[in-house]
């Protein structure tokens, strides 16, 4: 049971924001009494009754939501929450800051934009095992300055303009990309 309060808590960190989680929550923001919380989440959350009353409004709010939303999940999605928890306490606390602070920069973002990026990220963990490999293996040997070309490029183009390329790339063989990629090397001075 126990267990199931840190995946409750870490989809609640991720799906409702870890600054609201983690904070007072907004000003004015009432939090969530215990007798209102359904049997099924007080029984998810019943390791963390004791202190429910003295966490903040905001934590309050994002934990009820996550039990709302455990007890909805599959037992598929269960495991798989309890996958993404257990990797999520594995990382360092560096790399957790890190994550935080950028979650944070994607909630500031424009709605349209979290929805271009939320596309994008589906697009790519679509992609076949061995792509999605070849894609981070390129970006990694990149330097910050053809990252950065690669962004602003791509930002600039029109949502028509991005499905052509893909649709490209997705018809050229693997000699076909390569040889693009051999000449995008070469305008960006790589090679």
């Amino acid at each position: 049971m126990k267990r199931q309060v840190w995946i409750v808590i870490a989809c609640a960190l991720f799906a409702c924001g870890a600054a609201q989680a983690q904070g007072p929550g907004a000003p004015g923001a009432a939090g969530v009494r215990w007798q209102d919380l359904t049997t099924e989440q007080q029984q998810v959350l019943a390791p963390v009754r004791d202190r429910w009353d003295s966490l903040p409004p905001g934590r309050q709010q994002a934990l009820s939501r996550g039990a709302e939303r455990w007890q909805q999940m599959t037992p598929e999605q269960r495991a798989m929450a309890k996958e993404r928890m257990q990797r999520w306490r594995d990382l360092p606390p560096e790399q957790k800051q890190q994550l935080r602070a950028r979650y944070q920069r994607f909630k500031e973002l424009p709605p349209e934009e979290q929805q271009r990026l939320r596309e994008n990220f589906r697009r790519y963990r679509d992609l076949p095992p061995e792509q999605r490999e070849e894609l981070r293996r390129r970006w990694e040997e990149m330097t910050p300055e053809q990252r950065q070309q690669v962004q602003d490029r791509w930002r600039q183009m029109t949502p028509e303009q991005r499905q052509k390329a893909r649709e490209r790339w997705q018809q050229m063989t693997p000699e076909q990309r390569q040889k693009t990629r051999d000449r995008a090397q070469q305008r960006r001075g790589g090679g």
